[in-house]
């Protein structure tokens, strides 16, 4: 596979999570979620779509990045990408335990494991290529966002 197929494989599988994720949240984003009391920095509704699309699409392509170095750096890229998978499958998870089970304070929980695991794979993707590590950032950044938001929010709903 070259490396164009690569990312467009990584990127549309990642698209894919996120689609599954927003099936769960739909119903409770217009009947559970507006009911819950919110920090004064709760962005609108309408951002979330944009963000994690586009947070879904360097995740692909940081996974691809680091897919295409399987050759030359056969075992630091397994320990890699079976760490963006599991990180990738807790992402979801964040999605069902928050809005599906509508449960913010095993959500708040799980998304410390998310946040762990979402760092430690930037410093894998980091060491085998920098580009990589780069698009992971604006992840991280983005689910500590997410942690304090998820934290407020069951602090004010409890």
């Amino acid at each position: 596979m070259n490396k164009f197929t690569k990312i467009l494989v990584v990127v549309v599988t990642c698209l894919a999570v996120g689609y599954l994720s927003g099936i769960v949240t739909r119903s409770s984003i217009e009947t559970w979620y507006p009911t819950l009391i919110k920090p004064s920095f709760n962005p609108p509704n309408w951002i979330f779509a944009p963000v994690w699309s586009l947070l879904y699409i360097m995740m692909g392509w940081a996974a691809a990045l680091v897919w295409n170095e399987i050759e030359s750096k056969q075992e630091e890229v397994k320990s890699a990408l079976i760490l963006f998978v599991i990180q990738l499958a807790l992402n979801s998870l964040w999605s069902f335990l928050f809005f599906g089970l509508k449960n913010p304070m095993l959500a708040g929980i799980e998304i410390i494991l998310l946040w762990l695991l979402i760092y430690e794979t930037f410093i894998k993707f980091n060491k085998i290529n920098k580009f990589a590590g780069y698009l992971f950032i604006p992840y991280l950044f983005w689910v500590s966002f997410a942690g304090i938001l998820n934290a407020s929010i069951w602090w004010l709903n409890r």
